[in-house]
């Protein structure tokens, strides 16, 4: 039972962030960043459209976007330009912080965007349906098979948070380090400091014949 509970933050924890569906409004002229953080050699699609001011009415020629999406390196996974709604998918070649820039043509008068944004990875991003539809597989053998690729992804989740760890230490180490040399630097320059004005000090009064 103990498990059981240790386990399930963990998976909530793991599970939260697959899954981004979101609204916001974007200013003509402006640009918003959105970045989610992927493992590599994972599974990512997005979709995005623009909301119709006129519902019924075709889409304003006003209400476009443009969206790239780039890796942590800088890397183009996407781009779409003067369009109203899309959607991508791409295996991840690097871990860290994707992101999704969109950006909305200057107008007069401004105006305000609504753009509704659905960011999927891991487990979440695999399209289930279809998978149960092409391999004819059965409820449960469906359900097993989600379980497992949960139980993999949280896996695959924990290492990568220990490589991050590891490094985080790594990096401390580094700054303690640095930390320590810097402060015994400082200290020696203080002394240093020190005997001289002890040193100048003597020699004034010396030759002031103060001594």
């Amino acid at each position: 039972m103990w498990r059981l509970r240790t386990l399930i933050p963990v998976i909530l924890g793991v599970m939260a962030p697959m899954v981004e569906s979101m609204r916001f409004d974007l200013q003509s002229g402006s640009t918003k960043c959105i970045t989610e953080d992927i493992k590599n050699n994972a599974m990512t699609v997005g979709k995005y459209s623009v909301v119709n001011p006129n519902e019924g009415y075709p889409m304003p020629d006003t209400h476009k976007i443009t969206l790239r999406v780039t890796s942590p390196y800088g890397n183009n996974y996407h781009y779409a330009d003067h369009v109203d709604a899309g959607n991508y998918a791409f295996t991840t070649a690097e871990s860290g912080d994707y992101m999704a820039c969109f950006w909305a043509a200057d107008h007069k008068p401004q105006i305000i965007l609504s753009i509704d944004f659905e960011w999927k990875s891991g487990v979440a991003a695999k399209d289930w349906s279809n998978v149960a539809k092409k391999g004819q597989i059965e409820v449960m053998e469906l359900e097993l098979k989600k379980l497992f690729d949960t139980v993999t992804s949280i896996h695959d989740e924990m290492f990568y948070l220990r490589e991050r760890e590891e490094e985080m230490q790594a990096l401390n180490k580094a700054t303690n380090s640095q930390m320590a040399t810097f402060s015994l630097l400082s200290l020696l320059v203080c002394v240093s400091v020190a005997g001289l004005q002890l040193w100048h000090l003597k020699t004034y009064f010396v030759r002031k014949k103060l001594l």
